[in-house]
């Protein structure tokens, strides 16, 4: 297991790191409002974020150390991190929530005329009012606020190995308790049951809390893939699936797992085996130079034959302080693949008029792949 937190010089290169790129693309700061941006350069790691109350901002200037400007309620918290200057007010506040202190902030570390970067792609928010928004851009001068060209989506893509070490201690929580689903599971027990019973078990292998939890279970497969459990008893031929991202020291895993009620049709067995079969393709394929897209190609022509895609709309995904991360594994993502990135592998495919997924968790490294789940076997588990 790795060790909790990160020492100051992960920061510090992250924010060297993040710097460069501004540097390159004429960005005097970076302004970060949602909880993995601000985490990413602060190592502040809290729950609080559930509170949609508050809005939290750290600025990333040109040089130098970040600047937190948050809420009084979390100066102590970040007082923990390395960041050193830390601007508070009270609140909410219905007038004035931060907006005059980040303006202020803002003009006094951007000179006049520069540009400040918000992150603006695919898979980023704005966790502030609109109008806040506008009032910030309004008492700044002529600072102008921009996109943040990509910059953080290419920080978080590629992760250092202290981060890959956490990822694949919540991939080992989750993993032995995937392996207990036999003492909660049988014919006749609940879904909902075994899906409260599930996330007791991750916690007692560890996990700091389960974020995430879907699945299904129904004869000879499952109708989708995000449903809240019911309190439909198990029965033979149902397939289970759990599909689970537990949370430790602020990065996830995210993989399934599925098991047959009693003995699989051969239908069911074949189906799953061909699922093991496309993740397997993948893995062999994945290394830096190929491109998301091909791993998509690469599982695709197993369980479709080649003929479209699914009807989840991607094969996989990036992982990390997010469940789910940047690139998508669909045709149309010619992201590159560089040592550094975890994704997951998610083949699904159809059983009749039912579906079965699979999904793994791998990191990319100089000279291929290594999984972080156990992998799991070609024949479906049986309970």
């Amino acid at each position: 297991m790795s060790g909790r937190g990160f020492p100051e010089a992960e920061f510090a290169a992250r924010c060297a790191k993040a710097q460069a790129k501004m540097a390159e693309v004429d960005l005097a700061a970076l302004v970060l409002t949602s909880e993995p941006e601000v985490r990413y350069f602060t190592g502040y790691l809290t729950r609080f974020w559930e509170s949609p109350t508050r809005p939290w901002f750290v600025i990333v200037p040109a040089s130098g150390k970040p600047i937190a400007v948050i809420p009084s309620i979390g100066a102590a918290l970040m007082g923990q991190t390395w960041v050193e200057d830390i601007r508070t007010w009270t609140a909410p506040d219905l007038r004035d929530d931060g907006v005059t202190l980040l303006a202020q902030t803002l003009r006094e570390v951007v000179p006049e005329g520069e540009h400040i970067g918000l992150p603006d792609g695919h898979e980023t928010h704005l966790r502030m009012p609109l109008a806040d928004l506008q009032r910030v851009r309004d008492d700044i001068g002529g600072r102008k606020i921009a996109g943040d060209a990509g910059i953080m989506r290419a920080l978080r893509m590629v992760k250092s190995d202290a981060e890959i070490a956490k990822i694949e201690t919540a991939c080992a929580i989750a993993g032995r308790a995937f392996a207990r689903v036999p003492e909660i599971a049988r014919a006749g027990v609940p879904l909902e049951e075994v899906y409260r019973r599930f996330q007791m078990l991750c916690l007692e292998e560890g996990a700091d809390w389960v974020s995430y939890l879907a699945g299904g279970a129904e004869q000879g497969g499952y109708g989708d893939v995000i449903s809240p459990a019911i309190d439909t008893p198990l029965t033979a031929g149902d397939v289970l699936m759990l599909d689970t991202g537990v949370v430790w020291d602020g990065y996830f895993s995210d993989y399934d797992r599925n098991w047959s009620v009693g003995s699989a049709t051969p239908e069911v067995a074949g189906a799953h085996a061909a699922l093991i079969e496309a993740s397997d393709a993948a893995f062999e394929l994945a290394k830096p130079g190929v491109t998301a897209a091909e791993l998509f190609h690469a599982m695709n022509d197993v369980v479709s034959g080649g003929q479209g895609g699914t009807d989840a709309g991607r094969l996989g995904h990036g992982l990390g302080m997010s469940l789910t991360e940047w690139p998508s594994l669909i045709a149309m993502d010619h992201t590159v693949l560089e040592a550094g990135m975890v994704l997951t592998l998610e083949p699904g495919i159809a059983v009749g008029d039912k579906i079965l997924v699979h999904e793994e968790n791998i990191a990319i490294t100089h000279s291929g792949a290594r999984y972080l789940s156990p992998r799991a076997g070609r024949e479906l588990p049986v309970i």
